[in-house]
C-alpha cells in the first residue's frame, strides 16, 4: 500500500529534521542522547538535501536508494533504543523506539517509484 507520493515524503522528512532538531529541547534530552538525536538530524537533513526527488537541492542519491538507507535507519534505531533501556534511559529508550517505528511506516507506505525520473535541478 504505498499512498506517500515522493514529493509528501521530502514533506515528512523536513518535519522530521525539526522535530529532531527541537527533541533534545523538548524531552530535556542530555549527553549521548542529545548528541546522537543531533547527529541523527544532520545526517537526514544531508540525505534529504542531496536525493534526488522533487524537494532534493542537490539531487545526487536516488530515491529507491534513500528509502534503503531510511530502512537500515530505522533498524538501527530500534537496536539502539534497547542500548538506552539497558543504560536506564528510559526516555531514550521510547524516543529512539518511537522514531524507528514512524520511520519503517513511512517506508512501508512510501511510493518510491513515484518519483519523477531524473528531476533536474533548477539553477
Amino acid at each position: 500500500m504505498n499512498i506517500i507520493s515522493s514529493r509528501m515524503h521530502g514533506i515528512i522528512d523536513y518535519l522530521l529534521i525539526l522535530f529532531l532538531v527541537a527533541s533534545p529541547t523538548l524531552f530535556k534530552m542530555e549527553g549521548a542522547l542529545c548528541s546522537i538525536t543531533y547527529t541523527l538530524a544532520a545526517v537526514h537533513l544531508l540525505l534529504t538535501i542531496l536525493t534526488n526527488f522533487e524537494l532534493g537541492l542537490v539531487k545526487l542519491i536516488p530515491f529507491r536508494i534513500h528509502g534503503l538507507l531510511e530502512l537500515v535507519v530505522a533498524i538501527v534505531l530500534g537496536c539502539l533504543s534497547f542500548w538506552f533501556y539497558k543504560n536506564a534511559n528510559v526516555t531514550g529508550f521510547y524516543f529512539y523506539m518511537f522514531l524507528a517505528i514512524a520511520i519503517m511506516i513511512v517506508f512501508i507506505l512510501t511510493d518510491f517509484k513515484s518519483s519523477p525520473a531524473n528531476v533536474k535541478n533548477v539553477n
